[in-house]
């Protein structure tokens, strides 16, 4: 690869853009529609970014999650919050060793490269706060001690809507750790007949089992650094920073989104560009990215919440006021 960033060969893109298809395809095998979702959790993975996929139970938000895991050779482990969860049993915990007189470090399942989190709104305040150190800054600090966590490593986590009985709201800081949430919607009439046709035609075999490993870890981490050198013109990046700005001066918000979207938007639409075998993102990258990296991270005014008006109307409100760069 060209360290010189302006002279990038879109050539080098294509193997990229062919193992992306390679993986919708794989992905489609098993999910029905859902083509939008698969799309942003490729950009996620290949921006380095975690994953917040939320929606009523039973619409393949976990099982879409597990496909995906599944088509990378990398460690993966799952999580399932509770009420009684401990940040303990996330990070780890120090056991004494009788032998050696000492305490010995027991990895929590939080030490792998995928990690698949269900229901996370489904765990207290105190539990949510043993993943602010690890989505951030890819380290646990546990007895003072930090252990790095070896990349890739990826947050794939679900949640019900928050109006569901047993639901905590995840904290502010936590939800601006995720560079999407993804709003997983209920299919078609005709992608719910595929999908009991499908479920008919399977019998006795599981959904995951004819999926394999498509990719290499090593692979991801390669992508990941190649999509750092995707070109974006200094007028994009302006108009990055004036749709972020305006979030914060928007009459309806009382909370408009941190730096951290702003940073968020650049390389999730060098992503985007990536996967569609583009060395350069356009003003399209940008706003396809915008709503899943914008809709955890703004808050209504409470005034504005009593008028029925949503995020997205803001959103799109905010976009539009802003001019395109030619």
């Amino acid at each position: 690869m060209n360290n010189n960033e302006n002279i990038i060969e879109p050539s080098e893109f294509l193997e990229l853009q062919e193992t992306a298809q390679k993986l919708r395809e794989e992905v489609g095998k098993v999910i029905v529609g859902q083509e939008d979702m698969v799309d942003l959790l490729l950009v996620a993975i290949l921006a380095n970014g975690h994953v917040l996929l939320e929606g009523v139970p039973g619409i393949a938000k976990t099982l879409t999650a597990k496909v995906v895991a599944k088509l990378i050779s990398a460690g993966f482990s799952r999580i399932q919050f509770t009420p009684d969860l401990m940040p303990s049993d996330i990070t780890g915990t120090s056991v004494f060793n009788t032998r050696s007189a000492s305490f010995d470090f027991n990895p929590g399942p939080v030490f792998s490269n995928i990690i698949l989190i269900d229901e996370i709104n489904r765990a207290p305040a105190k539990t949510q706060s043993a993943l602010f150190e690890v989505m951030e800054e890819r380290q646990v600090t546990v007895d003072g001690k930090s252990y790095i966590m070896q990349d890739p490593f990826l947050v794939f986590a679900t949640q019900n809507p928050l109006e569901h009985e047993g639901t905590y709201r995840l904290p502010e800081a936590q939800l601006d750790r995720f560079i999407f949430k993804i709003e997983v919607k209920y299919p078609s009439p005709d992608e719910e007949y595929q999908i009991i046709k499908n479920a008919h035609q399977r019998k006795e075999h599981k959904e995951t089992e004819q999926i394999v490993p498509l990719i290499e870890a090593s692979r991801i981490l390669d992508y990941q650094r190649k999509v750092k050198y995707v070109h974006i013109e200094e007028p994009l990046m302006r108009y990055i920073a004036d749709i972020i700005y305006k979030t914060r001066n928007h009459p309806s918000l009382y909370l408009g989104a941190s730096p951290r979207a702003s940073i968020n938007t650049l390389a999730a639409g060098k992503a985007l560009a990536a996967i569609n075998g583009r060395s350069y993102v356009i003003p399209e990258d940008i706003k396809t990215v915008l709503y899943p990296i914008l809709c955890h991270r703004i808050y209504l005014t409470p005034e504005k919440e009593l008028e029925g008006e949503s995020e997205k109307q803001v959103i799109s409100d905010v976009i539009s006021s802003v001019e395109i760069p030619k």
